[in-house]
């Protein structure tokens, strides 16, 4: 694949490099940092682009329960689909972490078009559990 196709982009979190210009990442750095970009954006949050990001931010009070994971994995696909279309998803997993109640890791297995090398990225997802304390709330179906 040509790496004008990958290409390059300013680093995510913005920062320097030794020389002082704004740093850069290239090919697989660039793709996986610009879909973290993605799923931590929220719809609307960008005054000039209103409809980039990942609408996942609306279930952050949602119970931790397979219902949320679902739209979790729906959101996640239809916002990789929509805005980084250097990648081809294979399949996005949620799973709750093992030792913290309130967060999901989200498991999203891609390749980069045009080459034939799997590779993942796990992003955690932070829910805030509801005060109410009912076992629904708290207790996980997942």
């Amino acid at each position: 694949m040509s790496e004008h196709f990958v290409g390059a982009g300013w680093s995510f979190p913005m920062r320097t490099d030794p020389g002082g210009a704004i740093a850069l990442s290239h090919r697989d750095r660039e793709i996986e940092e610009s879909m973290r970009l993605v799923l931590a954006t929220a719809p609307g949050e960008r005054p000039m682009r209103p409809e980039f990001g990942c609408a996942v931010h609306d279930l952050v009070f949602a119970p931790v329960n397979d219902a949320t994971a679902g739209r979790i994995r729906n959101e996640v696909l239809i916002s990789l689909e929509r805005w980084e279309p250097r990648i081809d998803v294979a399949e996005v997993t949620v799973t709750p972490a093992p030792d913290e109640p309130t967060v999901l890791h989200i498991d999203i297995r891609y390749s980069v078009r045009g080459t034939n090398n799997p590779r993942n990225l796990v992003f955690p997802f932070y829910v805030i559990p509801s005060e109410a304390g009912g076992p629904a709330d708290t207790e996980s179906d997942l």
